[in-house]
């Protein structure tokens, strides 16, 4: 449990997140988990890397709790989290994890006393900690012990897999050490992020293989554009369907004026395309081909689409149900009336040289036909007419809620 998010045992996978604001301007950072939380993230991590940042996190979470914004927020420490979580006791008490990288705790005689002081913290304010292990700040001198055991080897491992050996080594010594200063095991969250989509794979495989912690999932640096969503999907989607995986992150690079929120709509889409988790309903939109040389069919999924995320903040507690409500917006008439009928509620609009009307599906059953130049704005309202009638909580139509529950751990 991380605040009031279940993590691990039969708990849904869960989206995380976390901000690019400097922590220690608290207005711009209550404003982005703000924005995160609203776009759907469960857990939100803020950096807590200075006195000044670590000042500031009490106040972040009572001006968020004024907000209704009861999300839990994450702090990530690197080098002095041990100071930082014994001087600013508001700090460490109003985070709800701890996130330590064993790599970057302290050097020699050191690491030992200082990961020590965090495990001691979380066990004085009963915080769980992710142990996150990242092959970019690996322990060196650990590292370079395997090496010239490996060196020894009749077989040695390839540097690939002595790498990733590393990875997970770090992360099960460093929870075991957790665990023996008496830091329960079900407080303990473990990830071992790279930036191969391949290595991440074999990483998590093995992880799984040999402990029982929960796992935080998510491909380190995956970058930016395209290549971020695609990396990220590509290494996540192969481990969920294997059932790895408790928490997840997109971490994509965002392009010059884009929203941070993107990356919990890449996550959520992730699972709602797996069909592992729904956060809000969606669209369902042809391609486009030459039957389709008007582009209003896109214009109106892009919309409806809009539309329908930016709805959820709201639908999310008085519409029970709708995430899993599927929309169709087809271009012609080839395919358009068959997915509009498998959808709860889908339209088919005229391609090229097609009679100038659209169908109108609910739950498989034509019930109308649009046309004229309102077609966007009717058929937003025969959606909007839809949610109410259907999902309206004790509403006799209100369909099945297809999500998977929350269940504690």
């Amino acid at each position: 449990m991380v605040g009031h998010v279940p993590v691990g045992g039969n708990a849904p996978v869960v989206v995380q997140s976390m901000t690019n604001t400097d922590t220690a301007d608290a207005a711009s950072t209550v404003q982005q988990v703000y924005d995160l939380w609203q776009a759907g993230s469960e857990l939100v991590r803020i950096t807590v890397n200075s006195p000044e940042a670590a000042a500031q996190v009490g106040s972040i979470r009572k001006q968020l709790d004024a907000m209704g914004c009861n999300v839990p927020l994450v702090g990530d420490f690197h080098f002095n989290g041990h100071k930082l979580l014994a001087q600013y006791p508001d700090c460490a008490q109003a985070l709800a994890k701890y996130r330590i990288n064993p790599g970057n705790v302290g050097k020699g005689s050191k690491r030992d006393e200082q990961f020590a002081a965090m495990i001691e913290m979380a066990i004085k304010y009963d915080k769980p900690v992710r142990i996150g292990v990242n092959w970019g700040s690996l322990d060196q001198a650990k590292m370079a012990r395997m090496m010239d055991e490996n060196a020894k080897l009749a077989e040695p491992l390839s540097s690939e897999a002595l790498m990733r050996e590393a990875l997970i080594q770090s992360a099960l010594e460093s929870a075991q050490q957790a665990e023996d200063l008496g830091l329960p095991a079900d407080r303990i969250i473990i990830s071992c992020k790279v930036s191969d989509v391949q290595d991440l794979i074999l990483v998590y495989r093995e992880l799984a293989k040999r402990c029982q912690y929960p796992l935080h999932l998510g491909l380190t640096e995956a970058g930016m554009g395209s290549k971020g969503i695609v990396a990220s999907t590509a290494a996540l989607s192969v481990l969920l369907q294997e059932g790895i995986g408790d928490t997840i992150r997109v971490s994509l690079t965002p392009e010059p004026g884009e929203l941070r929120t993107k990356e919990v709509v890449v996550a959520q889409e992730i699972l709602q395309t797996m069909g592992i988790r729904s956060f809000t309903p969606l669209v369902t939109a042809c391609p486009g081909c030459g039957r389709t040389t008007s582009t209003f069919f896109q214009e109106l999924a892009q919309k409806i689409q809009r539309y329908l995320r930016e709805q959820m903040p709201v639908w999310r507690s008085t519409y029970p149900g709708v995430e899993s409500m599927n929309v169709a917006v087809m271009g012609c008439v080839v395919n358009g009336p068959g997915e509009s009928k498998l959808a709860n509620i889908g339209i088919s609009l005229p391609g090229t040289g097609e009679v100038p009307v659209a169908p109108v599906y609910v739950d498989g059953e034509k019930t109308v036909t649009l046309k004229g130049e309102g077609i966007a704005e009717e058929f937003q309202a025969i959606v909007e007419d839809y949610v109410r009638s259907r999902y309206a909580e004790g509403g006799a139509l209100r369909r099945e809620n297809k999500s998977i529950p929350i269940k504690a751990v």
